[in-house]
């Protein structure tokens, strides 16, 4: 499994950042290769991506969630991943927002793709992507502040 990490700093508060985040509906206008993203309940999705022109269809399951602290996830089928976006308050106006996402890489597309570094890149180029979505909106397109514990929790 391959680890991939990436922070960005965002020119707007924790809150609006935060609940930019949870609107998973408008994930495709700011990931590459994210189709559509159907929200099922608080805390399952289903996504369909296309990667290296491969189109793939799976189930997620929000595991951990806590108001302008942490979005946490796992794939429930298809390729295996997992992660997790925190949000750390710099200022009033200011916003880190790293990802961690776990992947193992499905099928020779996708593994060439992680060793080549593409799939880094595309964590990297999605965060820079979302910073200026955000950045160049008046205000979050809405916002879920409910609460999941982990599951051991």
């Amino acid at each position: 499994m391959a680890t991939h990490t990436a922070s960005i700093d965002v020119d707007r508060p924790i809150r609006t950042v935060y609940d930019q985040w949870t609107q998973f509906v408008a994930f495709p206008e700011f990931m590459e290769g994210v189709e559509r993203i159907d929200q099922r309940d608080s805390t399952h999705l289903h996504w369909v991506v296309k990667i290296g022109g491969v189109e793939r269809e799976f189930d997620s399951t929000i595991t951990e969630q806590h108001p302008e602290e942490r979005v946490a996830w796992k794939s429930d089928n298809g390729p295996e991943h997992a992660g997790v976006v925190t949000f750390h308050r710099l200022d009033d106006d200011k916003t880190r927002v790293t990802t961690q996402m776990d992947v193992d890489p499905e099928g020779f597309v996708e593994n060439v793709a992680d060793k080549l570094g593409i799939l880094q890149a595309r964590v990297k180029g999605d965060l820079e992507r979302f910073k200026k979505f955000i950045e160049q909106r008046p205000s979050e397109t809405g916002a879920w502040r409910g609460d999941v514990a982990r599951p051991d929790a």
